[in-house]
């Protein structure tokens, strides 16, 4: 159940759901998140790692999920593909939301195999028609497998997928637009293919309805090429950087609190207090796109 919390308006209590922060479940940063739970409003854990775990670990899951609000996320679907979503994966990932009940699960706008071949990587398909329809029909059968739709989220890419037809903020939103599913907006992703292929964060930003933006990543990246030749990578290795909050105060601006903002670090593990630290600054700045928002309410 999503958290509330009790607001006070012309002396009336009206039930406002609350933005939840929180961190990726990663195993070496399993105790510090368990000694932060005062800190740490939700946690991501991602669901293929579960699908085939020996009792113990699913417990272990359970457990959690019993002491945190948890969210599943998955990385093996390729749910933005002409490619036929396969049902196992679909069926194990049911399974495993039956078993702990989370807040949502979600997935990526990517593709990560083709003609029998796993390329053991999220791609960025090309934007057509052709993975439209595709994405529409995967993700109508995974709300049809899974009972509940799918957040997806837009992924980061090295490359502009050749054969494309549209820009990412038109292909994006065409599939939100058309689909029950959600947008995971990953900040870091967005400004990684600004940055690398010249457009502005905002362009996709703006294309979609602010009701449909559920969930937040923030993560890390680096610089990687030479000379005229450089890209951002989304490693998941690096500290947020300033351009990722200053997006996720845009997008406190733009929508309504019920957000859940997760931070991912997959390796090169700073302290904890660290990367609670980074939860505190994005807190402040989705506050304040929050008081940006209020402000122009009340002076209109």
């Amino acid at each position: 159940m999503a958290a509330r919390a009790v607001v006070d308006v012309e002396e009336d209590a009206v039930a406002v759901e609350a933005d939840r922060f929180g961190l990726g479940w990663r195993p070496p940063l399993a105790l510090g998140i368990l000694s932060n739970l005062d800190r740490i409003d939700v946690v991501e854990v991602i669901a293929d790692d579960f699908f085939n775990a020996p009792r113990r670990q699913r417990r272990a899951l359970k457990t959690l999920a019993a002491q945190v609000p948890v969210t599943l996320h998955g990385v093996s679907l390729g749910l933005a593909s002409s490619v036929a979503v396969d049902r196992r994966r679909l069926e194990l990932t049911a399974r495993l939301c039956e078993e702990i009940r989370p807040l949502s699960w979600s997935e990526h706008l990517a593709f990560v195999r083709g003609g029998g071949i796993e390329i053991g990587h999220l791609a960025a398909p090309p934007r057509c028609d052709e993975t439209i329809e595709g994405a529409l029909k995967n993700l109508s059968f995974a709300h049809t497998i899974v009972g509940i739709a799918p957040q997806v989220e837009n992924i980061a890419t090295l490359i502009d997928p050749p054969l494309s037809r549209y820009d990412e903020a038109t292909w994006v939103s065409e599939i939100i637009r058309n689909s029950e599913s959600d947008l995971l907006l990953d900040l870091h992703n967005l400004h990684a293919n600004a940055t690398n292929f010249g457009f502005h964060p905002m362009d996709l930003i703006s294309r979609i309805p602010s009701r449909r933006v559920r969930g937040i990543h923030l993560a890390g990246g680096k610089w990687v090429g030479k000379g005229n030749v450089r890209r951002v990578l989304d490693d998941h290795l690096h500290d947020v950087p300033d351009p990722v909050y200053a997006l996720l105060e845009e997008i406190g601006a733009r929508t309504e609190p019920g957000l859940t903002i997760i931070l991912e670090r997959d390796g090169d593990f700073p302290s904890i207090e660290c990367l609670l630290d980074q939860l505190d600054r994005a807190r402040e700045a989705l506050a304040r796109g929050r008081a940006r928002a209020l402000r122009r309410e009340v002076a209109a």
